[in-house]
């Protein structure tokens, strides 16, 4: 099984992931990771990233494209995988497309996972992190006992920069900026699943999984 897993910040993808990860036995193909690994074992395409990476720059979309060609060909692949965080615009799900085509695959769905804007905003911007420890705690969710003060060792919880709602705002205007040519894109070959992410984690997985056998 050959999939694309999209999801706005806050819309829980990272923990359907691994559900889907441990269901289908299945490699999660991170370009995050896929630089980072890239970068510390020092490959041509690691090297030429780091190079942008060091001046400030965004990696380009051949790079990108390189490092998940030379990832979708290793072995534990075969099987199939989840691509996470890949392709996020039209250009690279062309590209995408390209690179499939000369390994001699296909996609077999694209899963969306969607929250309504408010629910995102409140779920990001209700987390609170403790400046000592780091444990985490959400406002609504998981409050810590009393507030501004972290149950594990006494710090000072606050909200991190991102998480501020101005902020959480704009990352969710670029994430449909740049995901609805997606959407139309895959919906158009018919890949794409829309899967409601309301509810309990166990619920959204029942979602997701007859997104895959649907």
């Amino acid at each position: 099984m050959r999939l694309i897993l999209l999801g706005p910040p806050g819309s829980g993808k990272g923990t359907q992931a691994k559900i889907l990860l441990e269901d289908l036995g299945i490699p999660q193909i991170s370009t995050g990771d896929m630089l980072r690994e890239a970068v510390k074992n020092g490959t041509p395409l690691g090297q030429e990233a780091k190079g942008f990476m060091d001046r400030g720059g965004l990696v380009p979309d051949a790079v990108i494209i390189g490092l998940v060609r030379e990832r979708l060909r290793m072995p534990d692949c075969a099987k199939g995988y989840i691509l996470d965080g890949f392709p996020r615009t039209l250009a690279q799900a062309e590209a995408l497309q390209v690179t499939l085509e000369g390994l001699g695959q296909g996609l077999d769905r694209v899963l969306s996972l969607e929250v309504p804007d408010e629910e995102l905003i409140g779920r990001i911007a209700g987390r609170r992190t403790c400046r000592k420890c780091g444990a985490m705690y959400h406002v609504r969710f998981s409050p810590s006992r009393s507030e501004g003060i972290c149950d594990a060792c006494g710090g000072e919880t606050y909200q991190r920069g991102d998480d501020l709602e101005e902020t959480v705002r704009r990352r969710l205007e670029v994430y449909a900026e740049q995901t609805a040519p997606l959407i139309r894109y895959y919906d158009a070959q018919g890949l794409l699943r829309r899967i409601s992410g309301i509810g309990k984690i166990g619920e959204i997985t029942a979602r997701m999984r007859q997104g895959l056998d649907a």
